[in-house]
């Protein structure tokens, strides 16, 4: 019963994978004094057996480390874990960063970094990856040819069988899905999945929609995501219901 009580309360765990000492100071210390709970692990290694015994609610990823790609490392998180992942890497081109997206990273960040943005960028994915509170969950079915998709139990189906997202996944099918039919800018998707702080980050969302493509779109079928050229996306309208733009200012 203790070990419950002690479980339930304890404070929110961050994973750090980052080999440099004087990094894992500032983050591990400024991390300390609000509140949070931070393992270390130097090697890719070590990271995946943390990630086992430690369940962190957070992972910063560094992509430069001794004896395994950081990207590798990143997809083998992604696998095991749903966990949320920020990557934290002076790697600052445009193609690290999609790399890095497209091994299942929810964010990606440059050092050298300010702590007041790390802060901010950790708790806009909390919110995101973060299980979903069980008190009286709403039921809400959204279908579309074999697709279903359950908005209170966050489960998404085709033809009956599971298809398993990453929260960050579901948030922004989520948001496409009960917009249907409507045309979503690159900035609203943004500001609605990933935070007020991220619009000008629009290669997320292109990489998160071919990511959302990849699993509910069978070869050759109808796409369920339409792109609309240098505005945004939408997801298939109900038969006989025309595409509309999303309301103004999104």
């Amino acid at each position: 019963m203790a070990e419950r009580a002690a479980d339930a309360v304890r404070a929110t765990r961050a994973l750090l994978i980052e080999d440099d000492p004087n990094i894992v100071d500032l983050i591990r210390s400024n991390l300390s004094v609000r509140g949070f709970d931070t393992v270390v692990s130097p090697d890719g290694e070590r990271a995946l057996q943390l990630l086992e015994t430690e369940a962190p609610d957070i992972v910063l990823l560094d992509l430069t480390l001794p004896e395994i790609d950081g990207f590798e490392l990143c997809r083998e998180l992604r696998e095991r874990s749903a966990v949320g992942i920020i990557v934290v890497s002076a790697r600052g081109g445009e193609r690290d960063k999609v790399t890095a997206l497209n091994m299942g990273a929810d964010d990606y960040l440059t050092k050298p970094f300010s702590i007041e943005e790390l802060l901010a960028r950790i708790m806009a994915t909390l919110r995101r990856t973060r299980a979903p509170s069980t008190s009286t969950p709403v039921r809400q079915l959204i279908t579309a040819g074999e697709l279903a998709i359950d908005l209170g139990a966050q489960v998404v189906t085709r033809a009956g069988e599971p298809v398993h997202l990453t929260p960050t996944e579901f948030a922004l099918l989520r948001e496409l899905a009960t917009n249907r039919g409507k045309l979503l800018t690159h900035a609203h998707l943004l500001r609605r999945v990933w935070g007020p702080g991220y619009a000008t980050e629009t290669e997320y969302v292109r990489v998160y929609v071919r990511r959302l493509r990849a699993k509910l779109e069978p070869p050759g079928a109808a796409p369920l995501i339409v792109t609309q050229p240098r505005f945004g996306y939408c997801f298939v309208a109900e038969r006989g219901e025309p595409v509309s733009p999303a309301d103004a200012g999104t």
